[in-house]
């Protein structure tokens, strides 16, 4: 299952993602496989994976796969690019409530940013991979770029 899932990932993400991706249509096997396991979890390190797997929410709720929960978990430079004011921030505003993004304290103690200068919606954690392994331990999908 984890191979079928991150193949369906990378088939999604080959394309436009802010036009082609999100009227991606699935083949009605992939969306019933989907519904089976229905907790998400994406590691992201730049902003083309982090719109990507935002584009792969729209992709998913468009195709009528049922979500219980959506997580992106950022670690790396793009850390700097997630405060108030930048273009992730406005690019993210629909997704408001409807995505977590766990931010990696440690990539911020790096980039130098504090909790204050992160754009609204968005969580600190102690560090990435901790996070990543706690949603694996809930039962999440998990990929990680």
């Amino acid at each position: 299952m984890k191979n079928f899932f991150q193949v369906l990932v990378f088939i999604l993400m080959t394309g436009n993602i802010t036009s082609t991706l999100a009227q991606e249509k699935l083949d009605a096997s992939i969306v019933a496989d989907l519904q089976k396991t229905p907790k998400y979890a994406f590691g992201v390190t730049d902003d083309f994976h982090f719109k990507g797997v935002l584009g792969l929410y729209d992709t998913l709720v468009e195709n009528g796969v049922e979500i219980e929960a959506f997580e992106i978990v950022v670690k790396g430079k793009i850390v700097s690019e997630l405060v108030k004011g930048s273009d992730l921030e406005s690019y993210f505003q629909k997704y408001q409530g409807k995505v977590r993004v766990s931010v990696c304290s440690m990539a911020m103690k790096k980039w130098n940013v504090i909790a204050d200068q992160l754009f609204e919606g968005l969580i600190p954690v102690p560090t990435a991979s901790i996070r990543m392994l706690q949603l694996q331990a809930k039962g999440y999908n998990t990929l990680s770029y």
